[in-house]
This record gives structure tokens, sequence and C-alpha cells, in this order.
């Protein structure tokens, strides 16, 4: 199949997410409600506290060995099962909901005692406090001297507030995504650097009656202030008895060794479902990352409101579908997961037996310049429908190298998982683009044709990168699979202008 993006195709697939979220419904999260089965087209308004914690020494687990081969894969695997079925267990035992725990960072929620006033947010906030101290306490105590599998150091971002809760997913792999301040301000302190410990903003701060501070992203709870916590949730609890209970459950469901096999190309039809850790796949691929710049802004600005959180409903789903159809169904990329407002897929052309690395970067670039044509047409779509989102960007950041799918957890509770040193690089070549800008990484660059080393410069990062500029840069350059993809729209085009001049479709406001 040739891979290419057409415009009349993605219109098609916009004009069809418009119309299933025409009319969307936003009520207030009052009672118990399954969070994973949120319609596309619903949202909760929902008061909660928000943790992310993030594990600060993954890295060092991904880089254990010089090469990435098997057994640095293998050992970070092991290391994040390990602690997710710890984390799990500590969940299971107090009054939060895990959202999502992606690769080394865990979001849960508290969201009890319900209701907006000050005594019981700061309840919310007392019990984050002290999940978080539990959290890392026990993941001191989990790792496998055996194995070379170290304890987890994590750090803890917390905040309390209103936000969104939404679908985050589709086909199977189904969610909740909190859009809104508190989300975001924990996952911020949770990212904010390497030091262990647990770290509240402001607002949590001074629901729990600590003095407001300026470097709160740096300054960690004091031993203190986190007993003050631990005393007003009452924990029923330990850490001893998490440990103990984690030990007897991997003795009963031992986590077996990981083993890797090949994914015969194209990765769309890789079922990450039926993965197991003696079933996982591994395999040299491209990792692309395609964060929303601006959303969190767009989000504040429109949740107070009814029609502004259905515009963020809106938004939201038209636009992530649209990425998502354009990696998936154009370029038989797959998609691994939304993380935010974020989508994180893999793209990898080649046989059974090897990747085709100088023409699985090609594709990639003809890819991300489909992600940001597709984010271009989905905004001017949206407007049209009136809803306007201003100031909102498309930063993509991809790299090349050994990539590992699998999943983690037992059998009734597992999470896919995804790692390898790219998709950490293609995350932090995402994180240094601006608003319009596309990075790709050093291995992909150096593995790639001089034609798409010559369009992204010795910087490795360009601005404004469509489909059709990286096509046409690409194939007069010589790159053999931006000529075969050029050659492939041509042949689209020419029936689509005919189609063009006989239909005309006219934009329609949405109405409730």
């Amino acid at each position: 199949m040739s891979h290419t993006w057409d415009a009349e195709r993605s219109k098609k697939r916009i004009a069809a997410a418009i119309k299933a979220v025409a009319k969307v419904e936003i009520a207030d999260y009052k009672r118990e409600f399954s969070l994973d089965s949120i319609p596309i087209n619903k949202a909760y308004r929902m008061n909660a506290a928000h943790l992310y914690a993030d594990i600060v020494n993954f890295d060092d687990m991904l880089n254990v060995t010089d090469d990435e081969g098997t057994t640095c894969h293998r050992r970070t695997l092991r290391f994040l099962n390990l602690h997710y079925r710890a984390v799990r267990r500590v969940l299971d035992r107090v009054d939060m909901t895990r959202v999502d725990f992606h690769n080394q960072r865990l979001h849960a929620i508290c969201y009890k005692p319900y209701g907006s006033d000050e005594e019981n947010e700061a309840d919310r906030v007392h019990l984050a406090v002290s999940v978080a101290k539990l959290i890392i306490d026990v993941l001191a105590n989990t790792g496998d001297d055996d194995e070379k599998i170290p304890n987890a150091k994590v750090r803890v971002g917390i905040d309390t507030g209103t936000a969104l809760a939404v679908n985050n997913g589709r086909r199977g792999g189904r969610e909740p995504l909190f859009l809104g301040s508190p989300a975001n301000q924990a996952a911020k302190h949770a990212a904010a650097g390497t030091k262990a410990g647990v770290f509240l903003t402001n607002q949590a701060r001074k629901i729990i009656g600590l003095p407001e501070i300026d470097d709160h992203q740096a300054v960690p709870l004091s031993s203190g202030e986190i007993a003050v916590s631990q005393e007003a949730a009452h924990l029923d609890v330990s850490v001893d008895d998490i440990v103990s209970e984690w030990r007897d459950d991997l003795e009963a469901h031992p986590i077996g060794t990981f083993q890797f096999a090949r994914h015969t190309p194209p990765l769309k039809n890789l079922d990450i479902s039926n993965l197991t850790p003696k079933n996982s796949r591994r395999q040299e691929a491209v990792s692309i990352y395609a964060d929303l710049d601006g959303f969190s802004d767009f989000v504040a600005k429109n949740t107070d409101d009814d029609e502004g959180a259905k515009a963020v409903v809106r938004a939201l789903h038209v636009i992530r579908s649209e990425l998502d159809a354009s990696l998936s169904s154009d370029f038989e990329g797959r998609r691994v997961r939304f993380i935010g407002d974020c989508i994180h897929g893999l793209i990898c052309s080649g046989t059974a037996q090897t990747t085709d690395e100088e023409a699985t970067v090609s594709d990639a670039t003809l890819c991300v310049g489909a992600l940001r044509s597709g984010f271009d047409l989905a905004l001017g779509e949206l407007a049209a429908n009136g809803v306007a989102i201003d100031g909102l960007g498309l930063q993509i950041g991809f790299d090349l190298g050994p990539v590992s799918v699998t999943r983690l957890g037992i059998r009734g509770d597992q999470i896919r998982c995804c790692v390898g040193r790219a998709v950490r690089n293609s995350e932090r070549e995402q994180m240094r683009c601006g608003s319009d800008e596309t990075s790709i990484g050093n291995s992909a660059y150096e593995a790639s044709t001089s034609a798409v080393r010559g369009l992204f410069g010795k910087n490795r990062k360009i601005a404004n990168l469509d489909y059709n500029e990286a096509v046409e840069a690409l194939s007069s350059e010589g790159d053999g699979t931006a000529e075969t993809a050029k050659k492939a729209s041509l042949n689209i085009a020419s029936p689509a202008v005919v189609r063009a001049s006989e239909t005309v479709i006219r934009p329609h406001a949405i109405k409730d």
C-alpha cells in the first residue's frame, strides 16, 4: 500500500467526527459511574485531587547497557511490571482511582468525599498526600536484586480543583482523560525535575493550610507536613502490608521472562490486547509524539460554562480522531495510546525479519507531515462549524530505535506498555518544538536519506512541515519513498478534482 495523505479523504473523516459530537452533554459527577465508558459526546465536571507519580530513575534502566539490546528492555519491563503491581495494590486499598499508568507515569484521582466545599477538598488533598508517601515508601522496597532491578525513586505532583472527565481512546483502549488545570499542574509538578518527594501546587497547599511559596515545584513537603496529612487521612494500610501482599501476589502469579518476537509490518495490524510478557513484540521502528500546544489554555478558558466545555469536547474529539486516522489509516502506523492531548504512535517499514530503517524514516517524515496537514484541516473545519481555537498548535517529535511493546499487570488488569530509547527521545524531540515545529531525533537523522537530512537541517527541526511540503521536498531530492507517494497522490488527485467539481460541501453550524 502506498502511504499518502489526501485532503478530500481527510475532510470526510473530519465531517464524520464533527457529526459524532454535534450534541454534547456536560454533567456534574455526583455518584459512582464507570469512568471507562464515558460516551465521546459527554463530559463530567468533577472536583478532585489529582496525583501524578513519575519514576525518576526510569531512564537508568533503559541505559543499563551500552547497546540497546534485549537485556535492557527485559530489565526495564520487569522494573515497570514489579512497581506497577505494587502501585495497583496501593490504589486497591485506598479510596483513589487509577486514571492511567503510562510507562513510568501514574495518574490517579481522589474525588471522595463529593463536593466543592473546602472541607471536602482538604480531605481529598490530605488523602492524596498520604497515598503519595505510601507509594514512595512501597516502591522503595519492590526491587529485585536477583534480576538486578533497583527500587524505584518517585516524584509526585498534586493539585486540586475542577476538571472535565472525557473519553480517552478507541476500540478497546478506552480510559478516562481529565482536562483542566488540576490534572495539568499536577503533571507539571511531577515532571519538573528528578528530585524525589511530594510536591504540591500553591492551590493544594492553600487548601490544607500550608503557606504558599514561590518555588513550589522545587520544594517538596517536609516529613512533618506529610505527617499532618497522614494523621488526617487515617489510612488503614501500611507499607509492610502492601509489600507483603505484593510478594504473595508475585509468588502466586510470577511475572515470567519477557520474550520478544517481531511483528510483520505494517504495525497497524498489531493487536496489543493479545500481548503478554511471553508474547511481546520488539523491533526497530520510529516512535512519534504529536502534542497539542496551547490546548491547556483553551481548556482553562472554556470549562467554567457548559457551552465552552462543549467546545472543548468537540475540539478534542475531532482533532485527535483525525490525528489517529492519519497515522493508522493513511500510513498504517500503530497508535500506542493517547496521553492527555498527545498521541503516541509507531511506524515500521520492512519485512518479518528486518526493518528498512531508511524507508521507515522517510515514511515517518511523510506521516508527520500528514499529521500537521490533518490538524490544520481539522482546525479549519471546526472553525467553519462554530468551534474556533485561536493559538492552538501541534508539536511533533520522532526518532528511530529498538522498541518493545507488551502489556503489564495480571490477567483482568493489564495495561499497554511501549518502551525504548527512541520512545523517550521522540518525546524529548517533541518537547523542544514550538507550536508549528517538527523535530527529528539523532538516530532517525543518521539513518535517513540525504533528502530527509537536508529537509531538517543541522538543527534537526523545521517549521510548518505539512504533507505536501514533505512529499515535494523529499521527492525532488530523489527519496524513493516520497517519489512513490507522490505518484500515488497524483493518481488519487485526478478523480478527486472531478468529484469536487460535482459536489459543494457547505459547513453547517453545530446546534444542541
